[in-house]
């Protein structure tokens, strides 16, 4: 565990320069749009340890699996989002020293992530070996308003000399990712233009042939005046720049504006790609740096308005809920179908930027409560676009009548993970497609999403499990072989009881969901049914498979037991692991972590969250102390769901500790590895641990419900979420429980089981001893 960023409200602060935690760094001040983002390095030359990272959404290339051993139905590779073109390059020559700060002495360093406002801000002295000081100042941030744009204002004041600084603002295509197989190189030239101020660069994706133009603009001022210059054009394979030298004064602030687009063939006709880029960079550089800082600063300020959560008497929870709602939004926008959500964003190479079951399990109650209707909705017709790869993905592996297996990781809708065990076996990955279904329909009442969209996802879901199951004499029940549950600390096990539970709860969903687009719809369900060829037996065998699934389970212990044979490991528990074994991950073979009883991350109580209505606290209870400590955590997706279900179960203390745990993941680097990236995904976990364990908000039977308490450690907690059309306001101090709506909606809200009635705009306060 790391603790170097200075606690703040509304920043993420380091002072003082370590080289050691610089990849860090990198990752936590990573910048996105939703369209581009790239990790925190430095504009000028590093010649240090550093992890390069500029993406562009959407755009990946198939990099082929490398394995020892191959097996039928394997995935032929692994798609990645690519590292593309290096844009905010800017080489700084003084007095002929080339200014790196892996070779300068560094005083007065700092660097601000202004979440507020949207943008990094970098201030350093060097020193470099000439004995030259300077003093710089860099800005950037990549907008929200046009989001294929990208702004730097990098400042150099001379502090002890007056003498020459060259600048050469270059465009560096000839990149590579650092996690390529055969070391390979992902990009072809196609063609570049350089005049005085412009740059443009267009480059193919090899295999995929995708095209981005990412082209900048430059404009020198001297104590923030324009200044005109000539600068000397540089082309190199993949690569343009542009020279410019100045001949700076002692103490002149000299800045270079540099402000840069990105556009892509999947947003533009290739044939209109550079027509367009100049027309976007002309926009953007009329608007000006300050224009552009504004506008991003404003837009920030509606995002937050509609998201931010406050909390009063805790500095360094208010700085990591800031932190992940900041990344969350700078890595999905909701504004494309075609994109979803990576567990790395746009802070690195790490899971290759493709989609998870993450999405649908995590990020989709985020988006719910916090972002327009669409946005969340646009996540689930991703899923929908991909149904005929999901189908074809269940033919290679032996299903057929329109079964659909969606993929454990995906770019395209075909499944590309490159580890056997998840590749085949991890299936529970469909469930949590289909719960999302679920989740967005109860919090919006959109049914009409069901017609248009949802039965024929869950009609193909509900098929494979049919299919995927099979009958035991022995048991004298339905069982699923061979599986892998959330907890990827077992491979290769019978019966899960998440994926068996999840299994069955996706056919009744499904059966359900016919009826009503068939009472809603009744031409368009007839439509749909002869368009899947689908016959009522179907129902019928869901309906034996429901009533006649086995689940495992310990009646002595009064426990879901998460597997066959689970009881049969060493029950040792985490406490009394010692901690030079841990995290087991990085100290235990793989062998000896499969036979152990430790658990990676929440998998029955997994299951728990998602239908705790299905069982008393009692109940909960015992499977929560059983799991809870046996689970290493060792996966960034499992704290929250333990800090929802303590929550639950009135354990402030430990709701508190898991809280804690997954909202300073990566500002502490708990794990010591966000130098890979940041976790993305489970971010949006440390939304669900407030809102849905403090407040302890459920939707139930179309009805919003709370359940609130107030950490000791907090003075107060204040958050804001969308509810069909209501905007509400919440807040738990130590005195009240109050909602206030901010239109006139009218609505039903139960609090602790007691229904309370909007009438349109209001607030309705209840004090601590109504709420016992």
């Amino acid at each position: 565990m790391k603790d170097y960023i200075i606690k703040d409200e509304w920043n993420i602060i380091e002072e003082g320069f370590d080289p050691h935690l610089n990849k860090i760094s990198e990752s936590i001040f990573s910048l996105g749009n939703g369209r581009m983002g790239q990790r925190a390095n430095f504009e000028e030359t590093y010649s240090g340890e550093t992890l390069s990272g500029n993406y562009i959404a959407g755009v990946y290339y198939p990099d082929k699996t490398r394995v020892g051993w191959w097996k039928n139905g394997y995935p032929e590779y692994f798609a990645k989002v690519l590292n593309a073109a290096n844009w905010i390059g800017i080489e700084v020559k003084i007095e002929d020293e080339i200014l790196d700060l892996a070779t300068s002495k560094v005083t007065d360093f700092k660097r601000i992530l202004n979440m507020q406002e949207g943008y990094l801000e970098r201030i350093f002295t060097a020193e470099l070996p000439s004995g030259n000081k300077i003093k710089v100042n860099a800005i950037r941030f990549c907008s929200i308003v046009d989001d294929e744009v990208g702004v730097i204002n990098y400042s150099i004041t001379p502090l002890n000399f007056d003498g020459k600084i060259e600048f050469t603002s270059y465009i560096d295509g000839d990149v590579k990712n650092q996690d390529s197989n055969y070391d390979e190189k992902f990009w072809d030239f196609v063609n570049n233009e350089i005049t005085n101020n412009e740059a443009y660069l267009t480059l193919r994706t090899k295999k995929t042939e995708f095209e981005v133009c990412t082209a900048s603009f430059i404009q020198l001022l001297a104590d923030e005046k324009a200044i005109d210059f000539n600068s000397e054009a540089i082309r190199k394979e993949k690569f343009v720049g542009q020279k410019i030298g100045i001949n700076a004064v002692q103490n002149q602030e000299i800045s270079l504006i540099k402000i840069a687009a990105n556009l892509t063939s999947q947003n533009h006709q290739k044939s209109d790609l550079l027509n367009h880029t100049k027309i976007i960079i002309a926009k953007a550089s009329t608007k000006g740096f300050h224009q552009l800082k504004l506008e991003q600063k404003q837009a920030w300020a509606s995002k937050w308005q509609e998201s931010d959560i406050i909390i009063e008497g805790d500095i360094a929870a208010q700085q990591a809920i800031r932190f992940n709602i900041f990344q969350l939004f700078q890595t999905y926008t909701g504004k494309d179908d075609r994109l979803n959500i990576g567990p790395k964003g746009f802070t690195g190479e790490k899971y290759g930027g493709s989609t998870y079951w993450d999405t649908e399990a995590y990020c989709v109650p985020f988006y719910l409560a916090t972002a327009p209707q669409q946005v969340s909705k646009n996540l689930l017709i991703y899923r929908y676009k991909q149904l005929d790869k999901a189908i074809e993905n269940a033919q290679k592996l032996g299903f057929d009548n329109g079964a659909a297996l969606f993929p454990m990781v995906t770019m395209n809708g075909e499944e590309c993970h490159n580890e056997w065990e998840i590749t085949f076996e991890e299936i529970h990955r469909n469930g949590a497609i289909a719960y999302a279904i679920h989740n967005y329909i109860r919090y919006t009442g959109d049914e009409n999403y069901l017609n248009d969209y949802g039965l024929e996802v869950l009609i193909g879901i509900s098929r494979f499990w049919k299919q995927r199951v099979n009958w035991s004499k022995a048991q004298n029940k339905f069982v699923m072989l061979g599986v892998t549950g959330p907890n990827e600390y077992e491979n290769n096990i019978n019966n899960n009881w998440y994926t068996n539970i999840l299994a069955t709860w996706c056919m009744k969903y499904t059966i359900k969901a016919a009826q009503i687009v068939e009472k809603n719809r009744p031409s368009q369900y007839k439509n749909l049914i002869e368009k899947l060829n689908f016959n009522k037996q179907e129902f019928s065998d869901w309906a034996s498979i429901i009533d006649n699934m086995y689940y495992p389970e310990d009646a002595d212990k009064g426990i879901f037991l998460q597997q066959d044979g689970y009881l049969d490991k060493e029950q040792i528990l985490v406490k009394d692991l010692p901690k030079s074994e841990r995290p087991i991950n990085q100290k235990w073979s793989w062998d000896r972590i499969l036979r152990s009883c430790f658990i990676k991350q929440a998998d029955v109580l997994q299951g728990i969250y998602f239908f705790e209505e299905d069982y008393d606290l009692a109940t909960i209870k015992r499977n929560f102390d059983f799991y809870e400590a046996r689970t290493v955590h060792e996966s960034s997706l499992s704290p929250c769901v333990h800090s929802i279900l303590a929550a639950k179960l009135n354990d402030e203390a430990k709701a508190y500790q898991f809280y804690l745990r997954t909202a300073r993941l990566d500002l502490d680097d708990y794990n010591n590895d966000t130098e890979d990236g940041l976790h993305i995904t489970s971010m949006a976990g440390t939304w669900m641990s407030i809102v849905e364990g403090f407040a302890g908000m459920r939707v139930r039977d179309n009805q919003l419900h709370f359940n609130p308490f107030l950490p000791k450690h907090w003075q107060s907690f204040s958050f804001k979420i969308n509810f069909r059309g209501a905007n509400l306001n919440i807040k738990i101090d130590g005195k009240s429980f109050q909602i206030a709506a901010n239109d006139d909606k009218d609505l039903e809200i139960f609090i602790h089981g007691q229904k309370h009635q909007f009438k349109g705009s209001g607030i309705i306060e209840l004090q601590n001893k109504e709420l016992v």
